[in-house]
């Protein structure tokens, strides 16, 4: 008895510390997430500025617009809670940095080679989503009793994905849209208290739909992008979802 007891408490304490190190990752995405868009605009003005003052020519400025890949892959890789998010972010910092890399004249590649090559990057993407492990960060947190959609993770790349989700124990996920469309309906599903999910849109459109009786905080950053919130706020705030994430020239939209 006393052994069981002791295997308890040492599994109460390693759940303990992962449900803190997440709380940790969510309560310093959103700022850390303004913290690279913030700088990233500045970058980008300051060329401009030093265009305008003569100090270097506009059509040089203009080779540097791969550097949007690079820093959507740097915002990509920073809120990911999942491999496959990280793996998705990495691709479009390697993307950015060949255009880069070809606008500036390092490298000498065409586009007849480029094309392919993202193709391969893009099926790489869905391969490792399809085969990734279920035992990262966030889904540690789940316990017996939790549903397999308590967590959600959704991709669509150059592409489209609806998802119903109906378990009582909503506790978040990650959703990306890269050229390409997401759909999630949260109406037929309940949350013990508070949910955290993180949104990640570039030339694409995320549409999330949740219950009449959850609050909806919005703390994402758009980036020549848009989010929307239209929902109509509860009289109890029992069940709180917090929506954070970047969109780039893509939009988040979530109505009940």
């Amino acid at each position: 008895m006393r052994n069981l007891y002791r295997s308890e408490r040492r599994e109460q304490r390693r759940q303990d510390r992962l449900q803190r190190r997440l709380e940790r990752r969510r309560n310093g995405g959103s700022a850390a997430g303004q913290l690279v868009v913030g700088l990233g605009v500045i970058a980008i003005g300051m060329l401009f500025l030093l265009d305008n003052l003569g100090i270097i020519e506009f059509e040089y400025a203009f080779q540097l617009w791969p550097v949007i890949f690079v820093l959507a892959g740097a915002l990509k890789v920073q809120q990911a809670t999942s491999n496959s998010g990280r793996v998705a972010g990495g691709i479009l910092i390697a993307v950015g940095a060949l255009l880069l890399l070809k606008g500036m004249g390092f490298i000498d590649i065409s586009w007849r080679t480029l094309a392919p090559v993202l193709m391969i990057a893009a099926g790489l993407l869905v391969v490792f989503k399809s085969t990734r492990a279920r035992n990262d960060t966030v889904s540690s947190l789940l316990d017996k009793d939790a549903g397999q959609d308590s967590v959600v993770r959704l991709t669509a790349l150059m592409g489209g994905i609806e998802r119903r989700i109906n378990t009582q124990d909503f506790r978040g996920g990650e959703i990306t849209a890269i050229m390409g469309g997401c759909e999630l309906d949260l109406r037929q599903a309940s949350i013990q208290g508070q949910a955290v999910l993180n949104v990640f849109a570039m030339w694409g459109g995320i549409e999330i739909k949740v219950p009449d009786d959850w609050t909806v905080s919005l703390e994402g950053t758009p980036l020549l992008g848009a989010f929307s919130e239209k929902t109509i706020a509860p009289r109890d705030n029992a069940k709180r979802l917090i929506i954070r994430g970047v969109a780039l020239m893509g939009g988040c939209d979530v109505r009940n």
